[in-house]
C-alpha cells in the first residue's frame, strides 16, 4: 500500500560527511535511512514532497567547501542531507501557492521525501507533455542559464562566429543549438571523441574539436575561426580563455558562466592576454541564472516550441537510485557524464 499523508515512513538520504578541499570524492557523501512524517507541521508554510529526479550540477562542489567567496548561496552542513535542484510531487502543503498533487521543480533534498521550508525557489510545473526530467536541465536551471547567456548577455546575431567551450554539457549543448537557430556559425570544444561526434552529428554544431588532442589551442582556434570569434561562451577558463582572447574579433562579446578548469586548483592560472579586451573593444560579462528568473515565462515561450517541434535535442545522462547519486556527482569533474547528469529517485 502506498504511504498516505500523516504516515511515518523510511526516508533514504544522501548525507554530506564533511567539508572538502580539492575535487569532491564519493567518500565525502554517505547513504543513510531516516524516518519522516508525511505531514507539514501545523502552522508551517512548508511543502512536503516526494522527489522524482535530482540534478547533479558542477556548482555543487562550492557548497562542499568551508569558504569559497560565494555570497547568497547556502552551503551543505556536515551530517545533513545534500540538496540541489530537483523535480518533485507535492504530498502536503501549508503554502497557499502549492497543493497536494502539484509537480514542482526547485531546490530539494537528496532524499526520497523532503520537507521544504524555503519555498522561494519552487516553481510549479504547468507543462507535462515533455519529460519531467527536463526540469532539471533544459527547462530548469541549466536551460535558464543558457537562455540568459545567449539572449541577454552574448546576444549573437545571424552570421556571427560563435565558440562554446564545454559544449556537450548541460548549458553548452543548448547555447550551441540556440546559436544555430539564429543562423550563426558554431564550433564547440569537448573532452572526448564521443562528445565531439555528439556535437557535430546530433546537436548540429558546424564543427567541434577535442581540446585534449590540441597541443596549441591558439592554433586550433585559428584553424576553426580563420576570421576570428564574435561571441565566446566561457565555461572553462585558463589556457582556453587565453587562446580565445587572441582570436576574438573587434567588438566581440564574452559571456562568462563558469571556469571549470580552475575550480579545484590550489593556485588559479593567470590570464596573459587580457590586453586584447582593450585593443579589440571586447565586452566581457559574467552572469548567473538567478538574475534572470523574471524572464522564465518568456523563456518557456521560446524553448517549449523548440522542444515540441524537435528543433532542439537535449541529451541526458540518467542514473537510477539515490545510492548512485554520489558517483554521478563526482563523475562531472572528470567528464564522465555524457550530457546533463540526472538521478532518477522514484518512478514518475
Amino acid at each position: 500500500m502506498a504511504p498516505r499523508v500523516g504516515d511515518d515512513v523510511s526516508n533514504k538520504q544522501v548525507m554530506f560527511r564533511d567539508y572538502v578541499t580539492g575535487y569532491p570524492k564519493e567518500s565525502d557523501m554517505f547513504l543513510t535511512t531516516g524516518i519522516i512524517r508525511l505531514k507539514v507541521p501545523q502552522g508551517s508554510d512548508a511543502v512536503l514532497v516526494k522527489n522524482i529526479y535530482i540534478s547533479c550540477d558542477p556548482r555543487m562542489q562550492f557548497f562542499m567547501r568551508k569558504a569559497v567567496g560565494l555570497t547568497g548561496y547556502d552551503r551543505f552542513t556536515p551530517g545533513c542531507p545534500m540538496f540541489g535542484y530537483g523535480v518533485a510531487k507535492v504530498l502536503d502543503s501549508g503554502n497557499p501557492k502549492f497543493k497536494a498533487g502539484d509537480l514542482v521543480w526547485g531546490i530539494t533534498g537528496w532524499e526520497e521525501y523532503s520537507l521544504i521550508t524555503k519555498t522561494e525557489s519552487l516553481i510549479k510545473i504547468q507543462h507535462t507533455d515533455v519529460p519531467l526530467s527536463y526540469y532539471t536541465g533544459i527547462l530548469g536551471m541549466p536551460g535558464m542559464t543558457a537562455y540568459a547567456g545567449f539572449y541577454e548577455v552574448g546576444a549573437p546575431k545571424k552570421g556571427e562566429y560563435v565558440f562554446v567551450s564545454a559544449a556537450s554539457g548541460a548549458v553548452g549543448q543548448l547555447i550551441g543549438q540556440f546559436a544555430k537557430l539564429e543562423g550563426c556559425y558554431v564550433v564547440g570544444s569537448a573532452g572526448s571523441k564521443e562528445k565531439v561526434d555528439l556535437l557535430k552529428n546530433k546537436l548540429g554544431f558546424d564543427d567541434a574539436f577535442n581540446y585534449k588532442e590540441e597541443h596549441d589551442l591558439n592554433a586550433a582556434l585559428k584553424r576553426y575561426f580563420p576570421e576570428g570569434i564574435d561571441v565566446y561562451f566561457e565555461h572553462v577558463g585558463g589556457e582556453m580563455l587565453d587562446a580565445v582572447l587572441l582570436n576574438m574579433r573587434h567588438f566581440g562579446r564574452i559571456a562568462v558562466c563558469g571556469m571549470i578548469s580552475q575550480y579545484n586548483l590550489d593556485e588559479h592560472q593567470g590570464i596573459k592576454n587580457l590586453m586584447h579586451i582593450g585593443f579589440k573593444w571586447i565586452h566581457m560579462q559574467g552572469y548567473a541564472h538567478r538574475n534572470y528568473y523574471h524572464l522564465y515565462p518568456k523563456f518557456l515561450d521560446t524553448v517549449l516550441p523548440f522542444i515540441r517541434e524537435k528543433k532542439i535535442v537535449y541529451v541526458e545522462d540518467a542514473v537510477e537510485g539515490l545510492e548512485n547519486a554520489p558517483a554521478a556527482l563526482v563523475g562531472l569533474f572528470s567528464g564522465r557524464n555524457f550530457g546533463k547528469q540526472v538521478v532518477a529517485v522514484a518512478p514518475e
